[in-house]
């Protein structure tokens, strides 16, 4: 009886996919314990997260791909929704109006939209599958621009650019011209200057401080250079679990949130940075195996959307991390603490599965 329920609770799962998400959530709780100067509250809190986001990767896995087509426009216009609610009556933080208190908990919209994004653009390109123009391009475009703008002006650079970027792989995916891609890259070029004086203070403080982050060692340099020395000292092979210096004398900032690679390097060295990189890789090679496997231009333009923006998420915190990127705030993917960033991650693999497991899409 027990072995037929599991059966049939895990009939849309991934194995292989899901053995390698229990193994990066175990490093995670082990790395967070650490960082955290071994807190048993912050431990069970990222069980509690856990267990909601498994949840939701289970629901997500069971979904058919023709109910994720319906699903994708309200999923989107319910995101712009909340972000036009958080741009009004959100929770402030830290000089930042990101959050949208709901009463016994808050959530954060543009985490919705990471998954919103690549569903709305997907489903629009699918309808228009047989007779793609230019001006389908150019409306994309317009349903990217809107979120990215809204999380931007929160101000959230760094989730902004993971939305815009997922965005993009959907458009790319689906065939827009390399003429337009150099076109837009040359705007992007041009641009730069009036992007500059756009930006606020402490955004252009972070692209200064990784050209040089010793111009500013105690404000703004700060976060970078004590990564790196984490980093770095943790050697061929670490210096052992729960014997990080640079966390456990407090030197390291945000170390179990977006920082936690610096923790996990300097306490298992440049072995473990290889094995964790391996299981990444792995998980973002499965997603690309389903993704030319789908059968259908919604699933293969959901799929490969989905395994790149997991690709960024890595190289962008990794390199943040070790000083080759600015500092934008994002999570290591199942590594990093945190519940909302989490759930949306997980829900972008339960996609996957989903497409795995369905061979077949009935179109709405």
């Amino acid at each position: 009886m027990i072995s037929r329920t599991l059966t049939y609770l895990g009939r849309h799962l991934d194995g292989f996919l899901l053995a390698l998400i229990a193994v990066l959530l175990a490093a995670g709780l082990l790395v967070l314990y650490s960082a955290t100067g071994e807190s048993l509250p912050r431990l069970f809190s990222q069980l509690a997260n856990i267990t909601v986001a498994m949840v939701v990767l289970w629901c997500a896995a069971n979904t058919p791909p023709h109910y994720l087509m319906r699903l994708a426009l309200p999923t989107y216009v319910l995101g712009l929704l909340l972000l036009v609610c958080v741009a009004l009556f959100g929770e402030v933080s830290n000089g930042a109006r990101r959050w949208l208190h709901l009463g016994v908990t808050r959530i954060q919209p543009s985490e919705l939209m990471k998954v919103g994004v690549p569903l709305a653009l997907a489903w629009y390109f699918d309808r228009y599958e047989t007779a793609l123009r230019f001006s389908h391009f150019a409306v994309a475009g317009l349903l990217l621009g809107a979120p990215v703008l809204l999380v931007a002006k929160q101000p959230d650079l760094g989730t902004a650019l993971l939305i815009a970027a997922a965005g993009f792989y959907v458009i790319f995916l689906a065939g827009l011209s390399w003429r337009v891609l150099v076109v837009l890259a040359g705007a992007g070029l041009a641009a730069m200057p009036l992007l500059w004086g756009v930006m606020h203070d402490y955004q252009r403080r972070r692209i200064l401080t990784l050209l040089d982050p010793s111009q500013d060692p105690l404000g703004a340099g700060y976060h970078t250079i004590q990564a790196t020395i984490a980093v770095g000292s943790g050697g061929a092979f670490g210096k052992g679990w729960l014997h990080g210096t640079q966390a456990h004398l407090d030197f390291l900032p945000e170390r179990s949130t977006d920082f936690i690679f610096a923790v996990f390097s300097e306490e298992f060295g440049l072995l473990g940075n290889l094995i964790l990189l391996v299981l990444f890789l792995m998980v973002i090679g499965r997603g690309l195996f389903i993704t030319f496997n789908a059968p259908t231009l919604f699933t293969r333009l959901l799929a490969g959307t989905l395994s790149l923006t997991f690709f960024t998420y890595v190289f962008v915190n990794m390199g943040m991390v070790s000083g080759i990127l600015p500092v934008v705030g994002v999570p290591l993917p199942m590594i990093s603490y945190g519940g909302t960033a989490l759930v949306s991650v997980l829900f972008g693999l339960g996609i996957l599965m989903s497409i795995h497991s369905h061979k077949r899409l009935v179109k709405s």
